[in-house]
């Protein structure tokens, strides 16, 4: 991931433009603490988009808009309660929101002409080979599959949270969770024969 050490100038500069003057945003916080937030939430969101997308490329801009969006958006007040938390939930829904755009514009590409080695990313943890097993499986599985497996098991959402960020009714988690586990548990069996495949 071609994430820099520093903040993108473009976030740095950000306006909130129609925004009233003393509006509680999230650009309210200081350099400091926005830089902080920043490393900490830069790789997970990137590495999600990046994961439901399927497109590197894409996952880069959509980081930067998720970002701009954030500082320009007006802080809920949950964020005084839960700080961080509230603020990191809040950007992820943002980036939900944008892939949910990308989701709905006409497709250039199919997403199985994207190459493989665009689902991988460097290995840190000498988990390659669950990595070279899982993202065959990815490439199958729908973008909201994808993002939901995303949210529950990598960054570890509950349902209710997962529901908030989707914008999907938090009861539907469970079951759609429940199918997206079970296609990817078909998925990853050798020599099973699809539906629809005879």
């Amino acid at each position: 991931m071609p994430l820099e050490n520093t903040i993108p100038q473009s976030l740095v500069s950000a306006g909130a433009p129609g925004l009233e003057a003393g509006a509680p945003t999230w650009a309210n916080m200081d350099s400091d603490a926005f830089a902080a937030f920043y490393e900490r939430s830069a790789r997970p969101l990137w590495a999600y988009l990046a994961r439901t997308s399927g497109d590197p490329a894409l996952a880069d801009d959509l980081l930067q808009e998720s970002y701009i969006r954030f500082l320009s958006a007006v802080a809920p007040p949950a964020f005084a309660a839960d700080g961080e938390v509230a603020a990191r939930r809040y950007l992820f829904r943002i980036a939900s929101n944008l892939l949910r755009d990308q989701w709905r514009k006409p497709k250039s590409t199919a997403l199985e002409d994207v190459p493989e080695e665009h689902f991988s990313t460097p290995d840190i943890s000498g988990h390659s080979d669950t990595r070279a097993i899982l993202s065959p499986a990815l490439l199958k599985l729908s973008p909201r599959e994808r993002q939901l497996l995303w949210l529950a098991y990598a960054e570890g959402y509950s349902h209710r949270e997962i529901g908030a960020i989707t914008g999907l009714a938090s009861a539907s988690i469970r079951l759609l969770l429940f199918r997206a586990r079970r296609k990817a548990a078909r998925l990853l069996q050798p020599n099973v024969v699809t539906e629809g495949a005879l």
